[in-house]
């Protein structure tokens, strides 16, 4: 990047925009899903040649204790095919019981034809031979593509209703603090996860990375659970019922200063609420331009998309600052 497009992206972020006056954080979701596989370098590469503030991504951790970008804890039947170019059948490997290697003999480069998530994302385009990256491929496509400003949301995957099947989310936590401050990034990334474990285990050992606290309330997905009584799984052990059944103020009670919600959990008052309490609040996923355009009206501090291109589009529909594309190829 060169000092002007530099000073360019600075100013971007500095002065801010839309109802809440402060910068509109763009994230690409696992890259730019709309558009290109998942989490995968192409994608990646999409979304910084497009322009984002944020990469968001999803990391596992392998038996050979690799951090590996990918949103499942297994491979699944509807993103992964075999060396013999077959697809994998349900349940596939967990990533957490391969070596890297292993898991990349699969090829990750298109949605299995015919299935519902294929017809979800009709307009992706398909990369045949893209491979799983590792976090550390991720960080070094940022660099080559001479973007040093770029900040990176990477969620931790662990699930409480089945701990055999990654590591403990302290223990991971810690690899991938590790990793981080090896890297020298810790001032450009946000640590999320639904599972709040890990989120408290990085508050008491690098309380200066940013913390992010993942939330739905969605039928069949709801992680907070503020109806019934009792601590929740999820949150770390923390009872809603304490909190008056507030979400923000939940947050706020782990340290962290960053909700991401759901972005159909959003109201004028939640958002209110949340930034009462220092809170940014970054909602996941909204890829309509309605949907976007309402968030913004909301004053949410950013908006997670499958489709950065389409955020763009609404942004500067708004005349809002947008970040510098930084071109590259994966």
């Amino acid at each position: 990047m060169n000092a002007a497009a530099a000073l360019l992206l600075s100013a971007s972020l500095s002065h801010g925009a839309g109802v809440s006056g402060k910068a509109v954080d763009l994230q690409g979701h696992r890259g730019a899903r709309g558009l290109l596989p998942e989490n995968t370098l192409p994608a990646f590469a999409r979304a910084l040649s497009l322009g984002v503030t944020t990469l968001e991504l999803d990391v596992g951790l392998t038996a050979d204790r690799v951090l590996v970008v990918g949103h499942d804890e297994r491979l699944r039947g509807d993103l992964a095919r075999g060396p013999d170019g077959a697809w994998i059948t349900d349940p596939g490997p967990a990533l957490f019981a391969s070596t890297f290697a292993e898991l990349q003999r699969y090829d990750l480069g298109r949605l299995r034809p015919g299935s519902a998530y294929a017809a979800r994302f009709a307009s992706q385009k398909s990369v045949d031979g893209t491979r799983m990256p590792r976090l550390a491929d991720v960080f070094a496509l940022a660099e080559r593509a001479g973007n040093r400003t770029v900040r990176f949301n990477i969620e931790i995957k662990t699930d409480p209703r089945d701990p055999a099947v990654t590591e403990r989310p302290e223990a991971f936590a810690d690899v991938l603090v590790a990793f981080i401050k090896e890297h020298g990034l810790g001032a450009r990334v946000t640590i999320q996860s639904f599972d709040w474990r890990s989120l408290v285990r990085v508050g008491e050992t690098a309380p200066e990375i940013e913390r992010s606290c993942l939330t739905s309330e969605q039928p069949g997905e709801d992680t907070v659970q503020a109806g019934t009584p009792g601590p929740k799984p999820w949150l770390g052990g923390l009872d809603p019922a304490r909190f008056s059944g507030s979400v923000p103020r939940l947050v706020a009670a782990t340290g962290a200063r960053v909700w991401s919600p759901d972005f159909h959990d959003l109201t004028p008052s939640r958002v209110s609420e949340a930034h009462g309490l220092s809170l940014s609040v970054l909602p996941w996923t909204a890829n309509e331009r309605a949907d976007m355009e309402r968030l913004l009206d909301l004053g949410v501090d950013g908006i997670i998309t499958d489709y950065p291109d389409r955020l763009r589009e609404v942004m500067a529909g708004r005349g809002l600052p947008l970040p510098v594309p930084t071109p590259v190829e994966p």
